[in-house]
């Protein structure tokens, strides 16, 4: 997690230049999801904090209840386009059959893919943006970005080929199949709809990559859905 700090959100604030509807967002998310709409369109080091407040709708003073400043708001946004995938690693890990080595990283890539595609105004484009990637927050966040690589790229080398193991490391090969679950950032910049199928196309793709059979894609994805609900079930219980 960022050492970036939030001011406390238990303090009061001061009153709300535009009033909040009762079924609005809490304003903490209010903040972060302005912020996100204003960072990927006008960019990182364009926003300042007075234009994230003034949309939300409070006064510049009360944003800093909620964060100690502009580092603060994109260190946690960035958090969300990587942490809800790599806290779930472990667990793919665990539970995923050993004879099905290839469901781990179908699992693995349908989970990332649901990140990137439902984190707000496609946040995940963030992390290639110049102004971003040259900030000291992307510094700090960029280990967990290659936290999740080594995770892609230690399933892979699970399941990958003699032909394609003899031409490609686990590092470059983690690489390559990040690369091809954030083709989601590229749709959805074209304002096209993550669906199933494109989740299910894009983790059979990094089983391609790997040299898999289409006998074990079809076979992990079965388990990979399977598990996938299993997991589903759990967080609701």
């Amino acid at each position: 997690m960022s050492t970036y700090a939030t001011a406390g959100a238990t303090r009061p604030g001061r009153p709300r230049v535009i009033p909040r509807a009762a079924s609005a967002a809490a304003p903490r998310d209010e903040i972060l999801n302005v912020a996100a709409e204003l960072f990927v369109n006008r960019g990182f080091a364009a926003t300042s904090t007075r234009d994230i407040a003034e949309k939300v709708g409070i006064r510049q003073a009360s944003l800093y209840y909620h964060f100690a400043g502009k580092p603060g708001i994109l260190a946690e946004l960035l958090e969300l386009s990587v942490r809800p995938s790599l806290e779930k690693v472990e667990r793919i890990e665990g539970e995923c059959p050993g004879d099905i080595p290839e469901a781990a990283l179908y699992l693995l890539a349908l989970i990332d893919v649901e990140t990137l595609a439902t984190v707000p105004h496609n946040i995940g484009k963030l992390y290639r943006m110049p102004d971003v990637r040259n900030s000291e927050v992307f510094e700090e966040f960029e280990p967990e970005l290659r936290e999740l690589t080594a995770a892609y790229g230690r399933l892979g080398a699970a399941v990958v080929s003699g032909p394609v193991a003899a031409t490609v490391g686990v590092d470059q090969l983690g690489g390559l199949l990040v690369q091809a679950v954030e083709v989601v950032i590229r749709i959805r910049s074209g304002g096209e709809e993550i669906t199933r199928a494109h989740g299910q196309a894009i983790a059979a793709t990094c089983l391609r990559i790997c040299g898999a059979p289409e006998e074990s894609i079809a076979r992990s994805a079965v388990t990979a859905d399977d598990l996938l609900l299993r997991f589903a079930e759990q967080r609701q219980a």
